[in-house]
């Protein structure tokens, strides 16, 4: 085989980190926690169809610390992807392109996603009144 010389792709070590790479890496790993978070939900749902000890089951696992950790970081990545996404959209309509506004918009997802999972969580432990 020929040794072919060939410039190799720029990685992450050659770019100075910015929050447009930082918000393109939660979004597909929010993904990722989405997907995991959805057959998590399918089995519990599964758990109350069968009812009496495998929902006892499910609910003791969902009550643990280990499932309220899980519970979170589940509500986390879809408050956060569900706002990165709406921005995605509006870029589409043409929206936010100017360095500035990519900026700005970033910081704003990420402070929302974090207030916005605060009150979620604010409000499921206190009941939802």
């Amino acid at each position: 085989m020929a040794n072919r010389e060939r410039p190799l792709s720029p990685h992450l070590q050659v770019y100075r980190w910015q929050i447009t790479m930082t918000m393109s890496i939660l979004h597909r790993g929010s993904g990722i926690v989405l997907v995991a978070g959805a057959f998590a939900l399918a089995w519990w749902l599964l758990a109350v169809a069968a009812g009496g000890e495998a929902y006892a089951s499910a609910a003791a696992c969902v009550a643990s610390p280990f499932g309220q950790l899980a519970l979170f970081g589940f509500s986390l990545a879809l408050v956060y992807h569900l706002l990165n996404g709406i921005r995605h959209l509006l870029w589409d309509i043409g929206w936010g392109f100017d360095i500035p506004e990519v900026y700005r918009s970033g910081y704003t997802v990420a402070g929302l996603t974090v207030v916005l999972t605060a009150l979620i969580w604010f409000f499921a432990l206190r009941g939802g009144a």
